[in-house]
């Protein structure tokens, strides 16, 4: 019998009265008449212990906040993307929605069945994360490979960069060759200036410093060197170095797997140009703050190698030297005709330009065709005399006719 039905009968059967029974089963005398009212009501039933939660609540998620939870978390993995309860907090606010904690979103998540139990999952304080400390400091590369639909292997390359995550260059090809590294990072360094430094694997691709000193530098190695910029490589058997890319590939094909199997490498290439956005403007990134990458790049100065580091205008090109001897750029408003000489016509080169010095590079090989001191009272530039090939005035040199 429970204590509230005993507080009764001594009252309505015992003749017990309602200040006495107060006192002998140490209560208050208006909780005595709360039992003997509900008695009256509701018999026996009244006097069963009922909930203490308040009728309403004002810290409770909101019911339309709720399902919006649960559309986000299903959203997002159909389309192969993170749906993390952080995740899905950042799009609530980006919606302009109310954002609960974190906990209270996986609460949701969990008793509406969304999230499989994970009991063995690392925890997050465990992890040690470093990264640059602008954008362009420094630049990871690597290759993954991906199936077409008809099995076809394809090769996809990528620069990431280590400050912001910001994905800088994503293509796929039949194999990823040296030229093709190179080429990639030249269209990397149009788009984005150049980096400070590289990270990579080991491979040959990136660099023969594991090939037992056979064949020299390859045309990356030559590259990078060439332009003042620092390369880094992973050791061997240790790919954590790179952990940033490696969970960036992950990602990828998480993605990849939720869109239709490509058929062509071209369809396969649309696919990446659209993940390149979404990845860089519309997936906020966990330890960017939930910022998207794209915002993150933005946020900072950048670095640039040593060349660059004194803060003054730097750009890099590649262009084809004419028929002439000649490549033409444009300084100060006005078109300029840099002198490389005509044993060097149709060689492709990168043209390095910082303030009024430019330096031309072979395209391959790294090896400085000329260098320039552009003089803005002149179209036709002749280059420094110390440059290696023909000196200046020679008959590789000399200005086209008016």
């Amino acid at each position: 019998m429970s204590k509230n039905k005993v507080i009764v009968l001594a009252v309505l059967e015992g003749g017990m009265s309602k200040a006495e029974a107060a006192r002998r089963y140490g209560i208050s005398r208006q909780w005595v008449h709360q039992l003997i009212a509900r008695h009256a009501a509701e018999g026996e039933a009244g006097l069963e212990a009922r909930s203490r939660r308040p009728r309403t609540s004002p810290q409770q998620t909101p019911a339309n906040v709720q399902e919006r939870i649960l559309v986000l978390r299903a959203d997002l993995q159909a389309k192969g993307l993170d749906s993390g309860a952080e995740t899905i907090a950042a799009h609530l606010g980006r919606e302009g929605l109310p954002v609960p904690a974190s906990t209270t979103i996986h609460r949701i998540l969990r008793a509406a069945g969304a999230v499989a139990p994970e009991p063995h999952k690392r925890p997050k304080s465990s992890l040690r994360r470093f990264a640059a400390a602008q954008p362009n400091e420094t630049w990871q590369s690597d290759f993954t490979h991906w199936h077409l639909a008809d099995g076809t292997d394809t090769e996809i390359i990528d620069f990431l960069d280590d400050h912001s995550r910001c994905l800088l260059h994503l293509t796929a090809h039949p194999r990823t060759t040296g030229a093709i590294v190179v080429d990639a990072f030249l269209d990397t360094a149009q788009e984005h200036g150049l980096p400070a430094s590289t990270l990579t694997d080991n491979g040959m691709v990136y660099t023969t410093r594991l090939a037992g000193g056979k064949g020299g530098r390859n045309a990356f190695e030559t590259l990078i060197a060439g332009l003042g910029i620092t390369q880094k490589n992973g050791s061997p058997g240790h790919p954590q170095t790179q952990g940033k890319i490696e969970r960036f590939h992950q990602t990828l094909k998480k993605w990849l797997h939720s869109q239709p199997p490509a058929q062509t490498i071209e369809d396969l290439n649309d696919q990446l140009t659209r993940f390149r956005h979404v990845y860089n403007h519309e997936r906020p990134h966990r330890a960017l703050g939930r910022h998207t990458p794209a915002e993150a790049y933005a946020q900072t100065p950048k670095a640039g190698p040593a060349a660059a580091a004194q803060g003054a205008h730097f750009r890099v090109r590649v262009d084809r030297v004419d028929a002439d001897g000649k490549v033409t750029l444009r300084h100060a408003g006005r078109l300029r005709h840099l002198g490389i000489g005509r044993a060097h016509r149709h060689k492709r080169l990168i043209l390095l330009v910082h303030d009024a010095e430019a330096t031309a590079i072979e395209h391959g090989t790294g090896e400085i065709l000329a260098e320039f001191t552009i003089n803005p009272t002149r179209g036709y530039q002749p280059k420094k005399q110390n440059t290696p090939g023909p000196k200046t005035g020679g008959v590789n040199d000399v200005p086209p006719h008016p």
